[in-house]
């Protein structure tokens, strides 16, 4: 899956793949968001009001992942895309990274809930198990989607020519300004928040995620699983709180996988797994 493994399969993502891919993200993203800002009146005659729960804001949500679909059957065919998708099998990875994912992660949104001042005073937001149960559900197939098409193949891609630092910042910055629109628009969630911790903050979790991705050796399950944890619905509101805490622990990150931050050999650089992958298991947090 590294930079040294890419002979072991014939198939290949070409780098230029990029621009269909992000053609694609924000053509049909931006296409449905900006229909409804721009067009207000008659999309939502056709199509109903714009929600976070509507059926052509989960499509735009899933813009990335769609994208990277088409590019992976274009490029590799049915048999490519079995082996991009079973990236989502690869699990392997150090203890320490686990801790932060299902440890630090809550933590960190506590952390930014009590800074807000909201920890001990914000209401639960469910009255029942089974409104837990589909809030969970919903967060689970949205948000954690996109990463099939940001971690599973635009960082791979960038990881080619660019060190994974710059490469992370990158996608993090595309991360961003691909949510623009669903600041402008009623209706969804970012229409509360400010752009631009926003923004700050999907550039701190794109370098946090970054080692990840290449610890895990391309895994596309643990970026979901972060992903999972950065919307988790259990989690108390901290925003813009928690933006301050991610770049401080983005940092952090850096520091501890500097040597592997900082220069491309061991980075994730394809984007078909080869089957000897399988039972790979990198086992460090840092280099």
């Amino acid at each position: 899956m590294n930079s040294e493994s890419s002979s072991a399969t014939p198939l290949q993502v070409p780098f230029i793949a990029l621009v269909p891919f992000l053609l694609i993200t924000f053509g049909l993203a931006w296409g449905i968001l900006g229909l409804f800002i721009l067009l207000p009146a008659p999309m939502v005659s056709i199509f109903g009001q714009l929600t976070g729960q509507h059926p052509l804001f989960y499509l735009s949500v899933w813009a990335p992942a769609i994208a990277a679909c088409l590019i992976v059957l274009s490029s590799g065919g049915l048999g490519g895309l079995q082996a991009y998708i079973t990236r989502c099998l690869l699990w392997r990875c150090s203890l320490a990274w686990y801790a932060f994912l299902l440890i630090g992660m809550p933590i960190i949104f506590g952390g930014g809930s009590a800074l807000k001042g909201t920890l001990f005073t914000e209401p639960l937001p469910f009255d029942s198990v089974p409104s837990l149960l589909a809030a969970l559900l919903l967060a689970a197939i949205k948000g954690p989607i996109e990463e099939l098409g940001w971690r599973g193949l635009l960082l791979p891609l960038l990881q080619r020519r660019f060190m994974p630092i710059w490469a992370g910042l990158i996608v993090g910055g595309i991360w961003g300004i691909w949510h623009l629109p669903a600041f402008l628009l009623s209706g969804t969630q970012q229409s509360h928040w400010s752009f631009t911790p926003f923004f700050v903050g999907t550039i701190a979790l794109s370098v946090i995620v970054t080692p990840l991705l290449n610890a895990s050796g391309g895994s596309i399950l643990l970026p979901a699983l972060f992903h999972f944890q950065c919307i988790n619905p259990l989690w108390p509101d901290a925003e813009p709180y928690d933006t301050v805490l991610f770049v401080a622990v983005a940092g952090l990150v850096i520091w501890f996988n500097r040597k592997s931050m900082f220069r491309k050999a061991g980075a994730v650089t394809e984007i078909f797994l080869p089957t000897h992958s399988l039972g790979r298991n990198s086992s460090n947090w840092s280099d």
